[in-house]
């Protein structure tokens, strides 16, 4: 009816900035087959998602792409919030959207938007044969991002690979943010392709750490972030790397009460008395956190039950502090001095 009355099928403003583009974002085929028979601008820039080729893609409405690409809609045309079309489509992994962009030659390395570039949004969802199709086309895996300063980082904060080594912000490496999320599989490629082990970071310090933070739960562990520290260490993984929150390896697994890890670590000559991070060293943080068998098995081998530094400043106050009473108990036995 707007048509018959002569709309502005072109008219900008709004949220979605023109008519087409708010047809697009929703799917409506038929209402964009009538506004292109109009001559909508295929190409209008505005709105949200800055242009209808970018809405319609990032609501993976396959219908709707190939009706924009057969009336020449800009396939690399730059929008605001996800930089392009492919960039959009790449954020929920519409595969089929992905394919109908690439054979359009959707530029795999474009940058901008909040994902800096096609690979990390993919990346950050984890879509892994997505992330293989761009790949296949050349996408740029070093390339320097936003949020997640490289496409591995996002591929990492989610599951999937970027430039190996490249340092960036809560991460600082591709390896970190994917042992940081317990992406196994992930790891396994980084390492394949060379991921540096014993590259310095931010929060966690090293990859190890990374590993060492997840797994909350001892049956999760062993199952999973056990392996994941094997091939760690295989690789050559510095075992006694000092920096980042939790010291080191020891305290990371320490802290978490993840036992079979620790038994690994001490095997491999991790440092049982090292200093550092939050809690001083791996007894204060297995006793803040309750652990008990990790306590013991850290006594056991002479960890320097007295020893001072961290938050808490001894193990002692540690476990007080966590009201675990019979770690308290366990500690005093072993000779921790209560003045």
């Amino acid at each position: 009816m707007l048509l018959i009355k002569d709309a502005d099928v072109n008219a900008q403003g709004g949220y979605y900035g023109n008519a087409l583009q708010a047809a697009s974002s929703r799917g409506y085929e038929q209402v964009v087959k009538m506004l292109l028979i109009k001559d909508a601008d295929v190409n209008a820039q505005g709105g949200y998602y800055g242009n209808a080729l970018q809405a319609a893609s990032y609501g993976g409405y396959e219908q709707v792409v190939k009706m924009l690409l057969i009336k020449d809609a800009d396939v690399n045309a730059q929008g605001r919030v996800y930089s392009n079309a492919l960039q959009a489509a790449l954020y929920k992994g519409y595969k089929q959207v992905v394919k109908m962009l690439l054979i359009k030659d959707a530029d795999v390395n474009a940058q901008g938007g909040y994902y800096s570039n096609a690979l990390q949004a993919a990346s950050h969802g984890g879509h892994e044969q997505v992330v293989k199709m761009l790949l296949i086309k050349d996408a740029d895996v070093n390339a320097q991002g936003r949020y997640y300063s490289n496409a591995l980082q996002a591929a990492l904060d989610k599951g999937y690979n970027a430039n190996i080594n490249a340092q960036g912000r809560y991460y600082s490496n591709a390896l970190q943010a994917a042992l940081g999320r317990g992406y196994k599989q992930v790891v396994k490629m980084l390492l394949i392709k060379d991921a540096d082990v014993n590259a310095q970071g931010r929060y966690y310090s090293n990859a190890l750490q990374a590993a060492l933070h997840r797994g909350y739960k001892q049956a999760a562990l062993d199952k999973g972030y056990k392996q994941v520290v094997k091939m760690l260490l295989i690789n050559s993984a510095n075992i006694n790397a000092q920096g980042g929150h939790y010291g080191n390896a020891l305290q990371a697994a320490s802290y978490r009460g993840h036992e079979q890890v620790v038994k690994m670590l001490l095997i491999n000559g991790a440092n049982i008395n090292a200093q550092g991070g939050h809690y001083g060293n791996a007894l204060q943080a297995a006793s803040h956190g309750g652990h008990e068998q990790v306590v013991k098995m850290l006594l056991i081998k002479d960890a320097n039950v007295n020893a001072q530094g961290g938050y808490y400043g001894n193990a002692l106050q540690a476990a007080s502090d966590g009201g675990h009473e019979h770690l308290a108990d366990t500690l005093l036995k072993a000779g921790a001095d209560q003045c």
